[in-house]
This record gives structure tokens, C-alpha cells and sequence, in this order.
């Protein structure tokens, strides 16, 4: 792929690149693919998250939902607005905390609609590792709170609250959580992992891979030679510590993956890793570090199974389409545009298509949720009363 870089650009990927090879050294030539990508995201100062790059929207490298269109955010507000009802009702404050909120047009999108439709919201947590982001999150929902004429409602946390009661919502979060790579190679799993040649890093077979770490597909499945593919411990262990800190109401994310049999399928031989720069989809994961975003697809059959061993009341997986129309997505886009007029309720068709299409996010992308505790605040109440849950869940 030919992408022209500035000078800046090219010191700051050689800056990280020998970093990395550093790092590789100082550790006998050989690192686990999770340690690449916690740094190639993450390190301070040099990592795609906390560099200062620009990242979302139509200038950036990649759009997400909200981004499209705020009738995303409408569509969760109807959501979550019975639970902050009941939080209202039980005398607790109604919250909702946001782990990274992109340039905040997700929380903007969702205050708006709770505004439009008479909700007060007590506060708007965000925790967000970018300080990027975090400065774009805070203009953009400062000028919210201005034109709607109300006091700042958003604050920014370094972490979650203990005994947390409210909403907490992650859209596409969990697929830029570093993973572990692994390959197939005469009957075995072993770990694959980053060495370096010539000080540029390459794919290097490491130990094998302990039998209690993989799931059962990767144990019982028929998989060619070769085949590769990821585990996702970090994953797993970050929303085990959400379902730990949450004490009451729900946690709902929203991301593209799979269920464990459609995942570990023997088909898909190369896994779901994926590198992102301007909008293109890059298979080679070491392209331009630093500068590129890093993602793996989410195995949601094991993300349910890490929230059950912390007791939760109710899990809920089902695709972005059903989701989205069960919330009644479709009633607040004609709500907000009229279809007798073609010049502004086109926009409004055009990005209904793009969240909801099969083609497009409608399938991909998931909606996952879990609740603690809710039928403290709504008697009577499951999960699947919600709207957005009333469907088929997929778990």
C-alpha cells in the first residue's frame, strides 16, 4: 500500500519502531503479540491512543456509529431511559459512565436525546486514555451544554467507581484491548509472537501454549496447518473487573465479532487481526506502528462466560440491526425528519442503511449487555424487557 507520510509521521513510526525492537531485545529476541500491541497503542506519548493523532470520522482512520449518525445514541437513550427512571425513583443519582468516548459524539447524541425528551441526567462519566480524545470529548460536550442552556453534566475519570449504580456503555472498546496470537503447527498450539529482522519486527513461533488456556473449540476443532488465530485474556479480565464494580443497572457495549463456533471456525485461518490507517483495512500489523490503529474482532461466547463468574444477574447478545430497530430507531428517525422531503430525510435514510444493513454494521457488529441488581430499580423487570433486548438473544 502506498501512503505518503510527512517527516513527522516517519520519525515518530521509526521513534516507536526502535522502541519496540528495544523492548524485544531486552527480553531475548522475543515478546508475546499482546506486549506489541499494548505498545503500539498505548506507550506514552508514541502509541496510536496517546500520541495526538487524529482518529475518527471522515479525516480520520476509521468511523464508528456514532460518528454516522446521532440516531445511534437516540436509540440507546430509549434504552437505558427506564433504568434511569428507576434510579430517579430509588432516590439515587441517574448516571451513566462511558468508557472511550471517541470524540464524545455518542455522549452528545445521548444527553441531546434525554434533553429532547424532558430527562434530566445527574452525570456523564468518561474514562478515556487518550488525551487526545479526552480534550475533543470535553469542547464538544462543553458547547452541548451551553447551547442546551444546562450546567456541565461530564466529568473525567481515571477509573471505574467502586459499587457503581447506573449505565455504563463501551462502544468499540474491546476490540483495541491488546490480545494474544497463536498458530497451529503439527498438532499443537503455540504462542505466536514478535521477533525482529534487521530491526524490523516479524511473526516468530514461540512456546507452546498451556491446554487449560484454550477454549474448548481450539481443543476439540479440526484446523489446518498454519492456522491463526487470537485469545483474548486482557479482554476477558477488564470486563470481569466492569462486571465486579458495577452493583446495579446494566453495562452495554457495542462491537463487531463473533460467538466462539463462528470464531474459531476452521475457515477463518489467519484470525481477525486487522491494522487501520485513512480508512484502510491493512492485514500487516507491524504497518507504520504507532500511526495505525490495532483491532481483533471479539469472541463474545467468552466475554459472557468472565461476566457469569462474577454473578450477574442476566447476559444478552444480539446483532446491531435488532438491536437498533427493537429500540425503535426507525420511529425516532421520523421523528426528527420527514420523508416527504427528500433533501433532509435522505441523510437520515442514507445512515439508517449503514448502522442497520447486513452489508454494512448491521450484522458485524454486536450488542452486548449484562445487568446486576435490576429489578431493584424496575420490579419485575429482565433484561429483555428493555427495549433493544426483546429479541432473539444469540448467547
Amino acid at each position: 500500500m502506498d501512503i505518503t507520510l510527512t517527516r513527522l509521521e516517519t520519525e515518530h513510526c521509526e521513534l516507536l519502531g526502535s522502541k519496540i525492537a528495544a523492548e524485544i531485545a531486552s527480553q531475548g529476541g522475543w515478546i508475546p503479540f499482546s506486549r506489541y500491541m499494548e505498545m503500539a497503542l498505548y506507550e506514552p506519548g508514541m502509541g496510536y491512543y496517546s500520541a495526538g493523532a487524529h482518529k475518527l470520522g471522515a479525516g480520520g482512520d476509521f468511523t464508528t456509529a456514532p460518528e454516522l449518525s446521532p440516531l445511534f445514541g437516540a436509540a440507546i437513550a430509549s434504552t437505558i431511559l427506564p433504568i434511569l427512571e428507576g434510579l430517579r425513583a430509588k432516590g439515587l443519582p441517574a448516571k451513566i459512565l462511558e468508557f472511550g468516548a471517541g470524540t464524545g459524539k455518542l455522549a452528545e447524541s445521548i444527553l441531546s436525546r434525554l434533553n429532547d425528551i424532558g430527562f434530566s441526567l445527574d452525570t456523564y462519566d468518561i474514562i478515556e486514555i487518550s488525551p487526545d480524545l479526552a480534550q475533543r470529548q470535553q469542547k464538544r460536550l462543553d458547547k452541548l451544554a451551553t447551547e442546551l442552556g444546562l450546567p456541565t453534566q461530564c466529568s473525567w475519570l481515571s477509573s471505574l467507581p467502586s459499587h457503581f449504580k447506573g449505565v455504563i456503555l463501551a462502544n468499540e472498546v474491546i476490540d483495541a484491548i491488546p490480545c494474544d496470537t497463536i498458530i497451529y503447527q503439527n498438532g499443537f498450539w503455540y504462542w505466536y509472537g514478535v521477533s525482529t529482522i534487521d530491526e524490523k519486527c516479524n511473526w516468530k513461533v514461540g512456546r507452546h501454549v498451556e491446554q487449560t488456556l484454550l477454549p474448548e473449540s481450539l481443543l476439540t476443532g479440526n484446523f489446518p496447518e498454519g492456522y491463526i488465530t487470537e485469545l483474548h485474556p486482557q479482554a476477558n479480565a477488564w470486563i470481569r473487573q466492569i462486571a465486579e464494580g458495577l452493583d446495579t443497572g446494566i453495562f452495554l457495549t457495542f462491537d463487531y465479532g463473533f460467538p466462539e463456533s463462528e470464531y474459531y471456525h476452521p475457515q477463518r485461518i489467519e484470525g481477525t487481526l486487522m491494522a487501520h490507517h485513512r480508512h484502510h483495512a491493512i492485514p500487516d500489523p507491524f504497518y507504520l506502528p504507532g500511526l495505525c490503529d490495532l483491532t481483533s474482532h471479539v469472541e463474545w461466547a467468552q466475554i459472557a462466560r468472565s461476566v457469569l463468574a462474577e454473578n450477574v444477574d442476566d447476559v444478552y447478545l444480539t446483532n446491531q440491526a435488532a438491536f437498533l430497530l427493537d429500540a425503535g430507531i426507525g420511529d425516532i428517525a421520523l421523528e426528527i425528519g420527514d420523508p416527504g422531503n427528500p433533501e433532509t430525510f435522505l441523510p437520515i435514510s442514507n445512515s439508517l442503511q449503514k448502522l442497520l444493513s447486513e452489508a454494512e454494521m448491521g450484522e458485524l457488529f454486536k450488542a452486548f449487555t449484562f445487568s446486576k441488581k435490576l429489578d431493584h430499580l424496575l420490579p419485575g423487570y429482565v433484561l429483555e424487557d428493555l427495549p433493544g433486548f426483546r429479541g432473539r438473544n444469540r448467547l
